[in-house]
């Protein structure tokens, strides 16, 4: 029960970083293409891990040794998670609109509930079920159902691609925790996702300008590299680590939750009752599976 919780807090500051990200990126997007911002995140997440990195391993006097399979995994995770989903969410939010995006990734807990059963044999139980099923209507009612989701199929279709990566990356980040800590994975995995995310902040800078003259832009990309980045995804991953996958995807649903809260506290954006009854049911689907024994069908 004590891990449970320690990985539902991990989790549940991940997905309230992630919330907050989005106030953020909506002010620093005015100025820095949306890729360029991506790879700026990713250099300053990857310096501020590695030097972390370096002393836990200088303090603990060990040091992580990677075979050939390990890198491959590592990579992989830097590449389908950390470069093809964002990509993906970039790509299909832009043929579709932010809300369909927000909408269609809120799906992410439910891949990792059938990726997780695939691929790492976790079982199926019925508050499991219960509880993505009454979160996903939660973020639903938050967000609200858009008419015109049906309308954007590619675009709906790229973001149901996204949804799936992170779910692969959520599933493998388990994997690989049973051989290298949450704090080694984050970092070699950010460093092959910056090396990913290279040629296409390259061929982005040809067609857009980039401003960084003011001292606001540059606190925001800092912000976004340590603690959207480098935080966030440590958080994930530890958590990720500490409880079963199938179990932690819940704790994706705070990503809109919060990120709704934070535009209405700094943006003047509106918040209905709603916003409220979704909160509610997505934090029910949290406790049910969280705090409860479990039952196996």
């Amino acid at each position: 029960m004590k891990q449970n919780l320690l990985g539902a807090t991990f989790l549940s500051l991940a997905a309230s970083m992630w919330g907050g990200m989005y106030v953020v990126s909506k002010y620093v997007l005015d100025f820095i293409p949306p890729l360029t911002l991506l790879w700026l995140r990713y250099v300053i997440a990857l310096v501020f891990l590695f030097v972390i990195l370096k002393i836990v391993q200088i303090k603990n006097k060990n040091r992580v040794t990677l075979k050939k399979r390990d890198w491959l995994l590592i990579a992989w995770i830097g590449f389908i998670g950390y470069f093809v989903s964002i990509a993906l969410q970039f790509i299909g939010t832009k043929l579709s609109d932010a809300h369909t995006g927000a909408l269609i990734t809120s799906a992410t807990p439910a891949f990792i509930v059938i990726f997780a059963r695939l691929i790492l044999k976790e079982k199926f139980t019925v508050r499991k079920i219960i509880s993505v099923l009454l979160a996903t209507l939660g973020v639903v009612i938050v967000i609200g159902w858009d008419k015109n989701v049906g309308t954007y199929l590619l675009g709906s279709t790229i973001l149901v691609g996204a949804a799936a990566t992170w779910a692969l990356l959520s599933v493998y980040v388990k994997v690989a925790s049973k051989r290298f800590s949450s704090l080694a994975i984050t970092t070699y995995a950010v460093l092959f996702a910056m090396v990913f995310t290279t040629p296409l902040m390259i061929w982005e800078l040809q067609l857009h300008d980039v401003y960084y003259q003011h001292i606001l832009i540059i606190l925001g990309v800092i912000y976004l590299g340590i603690v959207s980045t480098a935080g966030a995804f440590f958080l994930w991953n530890k958590g990720m680590e500490l409880m079963d996958a199938g179990i932690g995807s819940l704790f994706f649903f705070f990503q809109p939750l919060v990120g709704a809260f934070l535009g209405w506290l700094l943006l003047n954006e509106k918040l209905d009752v709603n916003f409220f009854i979704g909160g509610m049911l997505i934090i029910a689907g949290v406790v049910i599976v969280t705090l409860q024994n479990q039952k196996s069908f």
